[in-house]
């Protein structure tokens, strides 16, 4: 029986969501779960066989195929509600068809290999064999089965389906056809997670199918199908997250330690000599580097077992949204939520923290064995027995429960939602990064390009973290995208290459360092920042990472690069190299995107390293006047004099002159086209003239051509300044329409916008899409 307690607050969120409309009725579920039989159910596999049978269960290509609405179905016909098996490669389903060369593939993503049709034939064979078989087994499962009954399963799903039994989407087949019987939890450890968070020991055994009949008995008890019961558990609860125990040292008072965690609302660890921490990595050079500073510096008090364990979990290990014990002995002094990553507090004894949120200041007492002392730094609480009497002491007190705050798998969100196709040039750059990994924008300054790259990238990651447009997320949501936390970086970074930038601060490599003893500088081995972004993307495979390199072609690519370029491919990802300088094995996972921007006024595209040039995707910018609108200054049209300036561009600066054109952004201010003249006026003389003196260098008649003899005194060769002062305002006009006097007007206001709507509709000369930044 479910405690009173708790379904009385499970009860209070189906009746919120229910009237907000976020839930399915039973006569929906039962709609969506019947669809899927009659496309995939066992009567539908047993027709097959052969070629055909291979394409609908294992083709990612076919939209109507059974890899397809497993893992990336979702619309009204088939909504994702059913638990996701996002993340990892589709090498989890044990095969798969390969997109460039349409090879079947099997094997890890470390060691692929590849099959011939007849061999992929016999595994999609043996899948089917497998599936039908578990289903005859759940068919034969009692409808009130016990923990008994479901361990049973297990070992018979182990001995008649060993490929299938232990992978979730055949978890999720079958608990599609059997809803009444399965959960759709994928992962056992989600499973007993939300057991004990049910004040309930999980039933002893391994596996995906023991527990099932916990939830089918509390979706019964509740009154509700297993889909809503489920679901309103997710939201309660939020994703699984450990429980730590921290050792309180005495110091100068019974507890000198505690008091200063209570009151500034942290977990703190001594050793003020070992210096800020934050740049521990979470990998076993990570670990070993820090056991080594603790051999140099100490600075913790004498503890029981690796102390250099227990501090290297205390700082990349110990997660936001992790329940964190202050404890003595047994005694639990309090309990709290944490807040957030490492931090350092240079000025405390106790400088190593994480902010907590504290639940509970009340003591009570851990079962025996089971908390953590002055002798220990820092332990994780694994039994269940523990973890169910912390729940059962929270839900008795006044603490607020983690409601609708889901905490993650690590990376702070679930994440691994599907991702709709976006409109224009998002679009544009969405596909092109599907196909290739990554993708170069290029086109003249001013068109947008690194504003474009940013809006479209945090989309894409808003959507696979959060399932929602980045604009419909909160702050803190959005921070994950942008910002990140101190515990892990943020999910969009960006950086600028330029002509110093290397391989040092990309990837890898040796960097001064101040240790703070006041001698001499030393070289430490440091991760670039793609390095990170990399180790950071296989931690949380279920995200999406992207990386802007702006200005890309400033930068000495081979050298920055170096063997990536080997790595970077789509093919290639996956695939592992050693890096020179650490040694240790580096690969591009494949929820790492790139996207680079490129100002070809600066460089053409053609002198490009080839090499990069074929591992890239290419988009072109071109200035576009749509976005000015019918806007006007003074008489002047702004989309107007834009094209024709450009066009005086392309025709007097000589053959490259299409990529020196300017670029619509140089009059437009946060998103909208320029309202005032004296603002205008800025732009032209200190944007627009020192840009185009340098397109034309020492040529004064190709200038003067461009902005015109009253603007540009060919003879003395200077730029005619003194029409920008304030006074001289009627003469300033007067000379920016000179070259072209069709595209102002002094007939009424009226006249002009009629002139601006006729000629912002002609089509552009660039060709762009009408809506690029």
């Amino acid at each position: 029986m479910i405690d009173e307690r708790l379904g009385h607050a499970l009860e209070e969120l189906r009746r919120k969501l229910d009237e907000e409309g976020k839930l399915h009725s039973r006569a929906q579920l039962e709609g969506f779960y019947a669809l899927f039989r009659e496309r995939f159910g066992p009567e539908r596999l047993r027709q097959l066989d052969g070629d055909e049978l291979l394409s609908l269960m294992h083709d990612h290509g076919r939209r109507d195929g059974l890899v397809y609405w497993l893992e990336f179905k979702d619309d009204e016909e088939f909504p994702a509600i059913f638990g996701s098996i996002a993340g990892g490669s589709a090498l989890k389903f044990g095969i798969y068809r390969r997109k460039e060369t349409g090879a079947w593939m099997t094997g890890s993503p470390t060691n692929q290999r590849e099959l011939s049709q007849s061999e992929a034939v016999r595994i999609a064979q043996r899948h089917r064999d497998q599936l039908l078989l578990g289903v005859r087994l759940l068919e034969r499962l009692p409808s009130n089965g016990s923990d008994s009954d479901y361990l049973r399963l297990q070992e018979q799903l182990e001995a008649a389906a060993p490929e299938l039994c232990d992978l979730p989407w055949s978890h999720k087949y079958w608990s599609l056809l059997f809803p009444d019987k399965l959960d759709d939890y994928h992962n056992a450890d989600h499973q007993r997670f939300h057991l004990m968070k049910l004040l309930q020991i999980p039933p002893g055994g391994e596996g995906r199918y023991v527990c099932a009949g916990r939830f089918v008995a509390l979706a019964r008890e509740l009154g509700l199908p297993m889909n809503t019961t489920t679901r309103l558990l997710k939201l309660r609860h939020g994703g699984p997250h450990r429980y730590w125990c921290l050792g309180t040292l005495d110091g100068g008072g019974p507890n000198a330690h505690w008091p200063q965690m209570r009151e500034g609302n942290c977990i703190a660890v001594e050793g003020r000599a070992l210096g800020d921490l934050s740049e521990t990595t979470s990998d076993r050079e990570g670990l070993k580097r820090l056991g080594v500073l603790l051999g140099n510096h100490g600075g913790l008090a004498p503890r029981q077992g690796t102390v250099s364990k227990q501090l290297f979990s205390f700082v990349v290990k110990v997660l936001e949204g992790d329940f964190v014990l202050a404890t003595r002995g047994e005694q639990v002094l309090g309990v709290g939520r944490v807040e957030g990553g490492y931090s350092h507090v240079s000025a405390s004894d106790f400088p190593h923290r994480h902010p907590v949120q504290w639940l509970s200041l009340g003591a009570f007492q851990l079962p025996e064995g089971m908390g953590a002392d002055a002798q220990t730094l820092l332990r994780e609480v694994e039994s269940s027995e523990s973890i169910v009497a912390i729940e059962r002491y929270l839900l008795s007190t006044s603490a607020p429960a983690p409601l609708a705050r889901p905490r993650p798998v690590p990376g702070g969100v679930q994440g691994g939602h599907p991702i709709p196709h976006l409109a224009g040039l998002h679009g544009r750059i969405q596909a092109v990064l599907e196909r290739k990994g990554q993708v170069i924008l290029h086109g003249p300054p001013g068109t947008g390009k690194t504003h474009l790259a940013e809006q479209t990238v945090r989309e894409l990651a808003a959507h696979a973290a959060f399932g929602a447009p980045f604009a419909a997320l909160d702050a803190e949501q959005q921070d994950v995208i942008t910002t990140g936390t101190e515990e892990e970086g943020p999910l969009v970074r960006m950086c600028c290459f330029h002509p110093s930038y290397g391989y040092e601060e990309f990837l890898e490599g040796y960097r001064p360092r101040d240790d703070g003893s006041g001698g001499p500088m030393r070289f430490v081995l440091r991760d670039g920042i793609f390095k990170r972004l990399c180790l950071d993307a296989r931690r949380r495979p279920h995200l999406r990472f992207y990386l802007i390199i702006d200005e890309i072609n400033r930068g000495d690519i081979p050298r920055i690069m170096g063997e990536l370029l080997t790595v970077m491919e789509k093919s290639k990802r996956g695939k592992s190299i050693l890096l020179p300088m650490s040694g240790a094995p580096f690969l591009v996972p494949e929820n790492v995107y790139l996207v680079g921007t490129m100002n070809t006024a600066d460089r053409s595209i053609a002198l490009l390293d080839t090499a990069l040039r074929r591992r890239f995707g290419f988009l072109e910018l071109m200035p576009d006047i749509t976005r000015l609108g019918k806007a006007m200054v003074e008489g002047i049209l702004l989309g107007p004099w834009l094209k024709a300036l450009n066009a005086r561009i392309c025709e007097h600066v000589g053959r490259d002159g299409r990529n020196l054109q300017v670029g619509h952004a140089y009059l437009m201010e946060r998103g909208e086209p320029l309202a005032d003249f004296p603002r205008f006026s800025r732009v032209v003389q200190e944007d627009l003239i020192p840009l185009l003196e340098e397109y034309c260098y020492e040529d004064w008649a190709a200038l003067e051509k461009i902005l015109g003899s009253s603007l540009v005194s060919r003879k003395e060769q200077r730029v005619c300044h003194e029409l920008f002062d304030p006074e001289r305002q009627s003469d300033l006009i007067q000379a920016l329409l000179a070259p072209s006097p069709e595209i102002g007007s002094s007939a009424p206001v009226i006249a002009s916008e009629a002139s601006a709507r006729a000629l912002t509709e002609d089509e552009d000369d660039a060709g762009t899409e009408p809506g690029a930044p």
